[in-house]
Protein backbone atom coordinates (compact mmCIF):
# COMPACT_ATOMS: atom_id res chain seq x y z
CA UNK A 1 0.00 0.00 0.00
CA UNK A 2 1.33 3.28 -0.73
CA UNK A 3 1.89 5.94 1.45
CA UNK A 4 -0.93 9.19 1.47
CA UNK A 5 1.82 11.75 1.92
CA UNK A 6 3.63 10.14 -1.08
CA UNK A 7 0.85 10.51 -3.44
CA UNK A 8 0.30 13.75 -2.25
CA UNK A 9 3.57 14.69 -3.59
CA UNK A 10 2.77 12.73 -6.51
CA UNK A 11 -0.49 14.34 -7.24
CA UNK A 12 0.78 17.69 -5.89
CA UNK A 13 -2.90 18.21 -3.87
CA UNK A 14 -3.30 21.64 -1.61
CA UNK A 15 0.42 22.19 -2.40
CA UNK A 16 1.61 25.50 -0.41
CA UNK A 17 5.24 25.25 -0.74
CA UNK A 18 7.23 22.92 -3.03
CA UNK A 19 11.59 22.55 -3.91
CA UNK A 20 13.50 19.73 -4.63
CA UNK A 21 14.05 18.46 -0.99
CA UNK A 22 9.95 19.37 0.99
CA UNK A 23 6.74 19.85 0.15
CA UNK A 24 4.05 21.57 2.24
CA UNK A 25 0.57 21.18 1.32
CA UNK A 26 -2.65 21.92 3.68
CA UNK A 27 -4.14 19.48 6.42
CA UNK A 28 -7.57 18.43 5.35
CA UNK A 29 -8.30 18.44 8.89
CA UNK A 30 -6.78 20.99 10.42
CA UNK A 31 -6.64 22.49 13.66
CA UNK A 32 -7.39 26.17 12.47
CA UNK A 33 -7.15 27.23 8.69
CA UNK A 34 -3.60 27.70 7.35
CA UNK A 35 -2.79 24.81 9.38
CA UNK A 36 0.19 22.99 6.96
CA UNK A 37 1.97 19.95 6.66
CA UNK A 38 5.59 20.21 5.16
CA UNK A 39 6.96 16.78 4.04
CA UNK A 40 10.25 15.43 2.63
CA UNK A 41 9.77 14.65 -0.61
CA UNK A 42 11.48 11.14 -0.13
CA UNK A 43 9.72 8.75 1.75
CA UNK A 44 11.23 8.88 5.41
CA UNK A 45 9.70 7.64 8.18
CA UNK A 46 10.73 9.86 11.17
CA UNK A 47 13.09 12.54 12.08
CA UNK A 48 15.83 10.33 12.89
CA UNK A 49 15.58 8.45 9.14
CA UNK A 50 16.28 11.65 7.06
CA UNK A 51 19.39 11.78 6.28
CA UNK A 52 21.63 14.95 8.25
CA UNK A 53 22.17 16.37 5.13
CA UNK A 54 18.37 17.25 4.17
CA UNK A 55 18.01 18.48 7.96
CA UNK A 56 18.79 22.10 7.56
CA UNK A 57 17.15 22.35 4.15
CA UNK A 58 14.60 20.66 5.44
CA UNK A 59 13.97 23.22 8.85
CA UNK A 60 15.28 26.08 6.69
CA UNK A 61 11.81 25.34 4.76
CA UNK A 62 9.69 25.25 7.84
CA UNK A 63 11.02 28.29 8.50
CA UNK A 64 9.77 30.01 5.15
CA UNK A 65 6.29 27.84 5.84
CA UNK A 66 6.13 29.41 9.47
CA UNK A 67 6.35 32.69 8.18
CA UNK A 68 4.32 32.60 5.57
CA UNK A 69 1.62 30.80 7.70
CA UNK A 70 1.92 33.99 10.24
CA UNK A 71 1.46 36.19 6.98
CA UNK A 72 -0.80 34.79 4.72
CA UNK A 73 -3.30 34.10 8.11
CA UNK A 74 -2.74 37.33 9.98
CA UNK A 75 -1.44 35.21 12.96
CA UNK A 76 0.28 35.87 16.01
CA UNK A 77 2.68 33.10 15.74
CA UNK A 78 3.23 29.40 14.79
CA UNK A 79 2.80 25.82 16.48
CA UNK A 80 5.57 23.86 14.78
CA UNK A 81 5.61 19.96 15.76
CA UNK A 82 6.68 16.57 14.84
CA UNK A 83 5.43 13.41 16.16
CA UNK A 84 7.62 10.54 15.56
CA UNK A 85 5.98 7.24 15.30
CA UNK A 86 3.70 7.69 18.62
CA UNK A 87 0.50 10.20 17.19
CA UNK A 88 2.02 9.91 14.03
CA UNK A 89 -1.26 9.66 11.59
CA UNK A 90 0.95 8.87 8.32
CA UNK A 91 4.28 7.08 9.11
CA UNK A 92 6.15 9.75 6.60
CA UNK A 93 7.61 12.40 8.36
CA UNK A 94 5.73 15.88 8.88
CA UNK A 95 6.07 18.68 10.53
CA UNK A 96 2.57 20.19 11.05
CA UNK A 97 2.83 24.24 10.96
CA UNK A 98 -0.29 25.94 12.92
CA UNK A 99 -1.33 29.48 12.86
CA UNK A 100 -1.53 30.63 16.03
CA UNK A 101 -2.98 33.73 18.13
CA UNK A 102 -3.82 34.44 21.98
CA UNK A 103 -6.21 32.57 23.34
CA UNK A 104 -7.27 30.34 20.72
CA UNK A 105 -8.12 27.19 22.54
CA UNK A 106 -4.85 25.03 22.32
CA UNK A 107 -3.51 24.60 25.41
CA UNK A 108 0.30 24.08 25.66
CA UNK A 109 1.33 21.03 24.16
CA UNK A 110 -2.20 19.23 24.05
CA UNK A 111 -1.40 17.07 26.93
CA UNK A 112 -0.94 17.68 30.79
CA UNK A 113 2.41 18.43 31.96
CA UNK A 114 3.94 16.92 34.94
CA UNK A 115 6.70 18.52 36.78
CA UNK A 116 9.77 15.46 38.18
CA UNK A 117 8.79 14.50 41.66
CA UNK A 118 12.02 15.98 42.85
CA UNK A 119 16.06 16.98 41.97
CA UNK A 120 17.51 13.95 42.10
CA UNK A 121 15.13 12.56 39.44
CA UNK A 122 15.51 15.24 36.98
CA UNK A 123 19.24 14.68 37.58
CA UNK A 124 19.16 11.05 36.92
CA UNK A 125 17.00 12.04 33.94
CA UNK A 126 19.69 14.48 32.51
CA UNK A 127 22.46 12.14 33.09
CA UNK A 128 20.97 9.11 30.98
CA UNK A 129 19.92 11.56 28.17
CA UNK A 130 23.51 13.38 27.90
CA UNK A 131 24.94 9.49 27.85
CA UNK A 132 22.37 8.50 24.92
CA UNK A 133 23.82 11.36 23.37
CA UNK A 134 27.52 10.69 24.07
CA UNK A 135 26.71 7.08 22.99
CA UNK A 136 24.94 8.48 19.30
CA UNK A 137 28.20 11.12 18.71
CA UNK A 138 30.16 7.90 18.61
Amino acid sequence: MKCAFCGIVERGELVVFEDAVSIAFLDHRPLFPGHCLLIPREHRETLADLPAALVGPLFANAQLVARAVEMAMEAEGTFVAINNRVSQSVPHLHIHIVPRRRKDGLRGFFWPRQAYPDDETMLRVQEAVRGAVDQLRR
